[in-house]
């Protein structure tokens, strides 16, 4: 048998992939999440980064009609998200929650990614944006 059917037929043994999701959501974020897209009723809401901030990206997030292409699709607990694809490597095993108490109502992501905060929280940085802005000279 060559090399090729070989791994054909591990692969039918194995079956489908299971991969993770990009994003987690708490259940504080994804009743949130629901109560906007009802309220606005759309089927998804889409998360991108933007550079922006001290520290040179911050989290965005819009309404959105249909998927793109590249967009990544995370379900979870009966909402839909999109990720953009820019935002693919930035936000990976992110997870996403929601706080609402006394001070602030908000969004708030939990990333293993980031390697520094500005003071106010607002914007971040990844080891790729770093690397990004030593390429380009900043």
């Amino acid at each position: 048998m060559k090399a090729s059917g070989v791994l054909a037929a591990a692969a039918a043994r194995v079956g489908p992939a299971i991969r993770k999701q990009v994003i987690t959501i708490t259940d504080e974020a994804a009743s949130r999440v629901h109560h906007l897209l009802l309220q606005r009723q759309k089927p998804f809401l889409r998360l991108g980064v933007k550079a922006r901030g001290c520290n040179g990206l911050s989290y965005t997030l819009n309404y959105a009609d249909e998927k793109g292409k590249f967009d990544e699709l995370v379900e979870e607990k009966g909402v839909r998200i999109l990720v953009e694809p820019k935002a693919l490597m930035h936000v990976i095993v992110t997870k996403m929650d929601f706080i609402d108490d006394k001070l602030r109502s908000e969004f708030v992501f939990i990333n293993p990614n980031s390697q520094g905060q500005c003071g106010c929280g607002e914007s971040f940085m990844t080891t790729s944006t770093s690397s990004s802005a030593k390429q380009s000279g900043k």
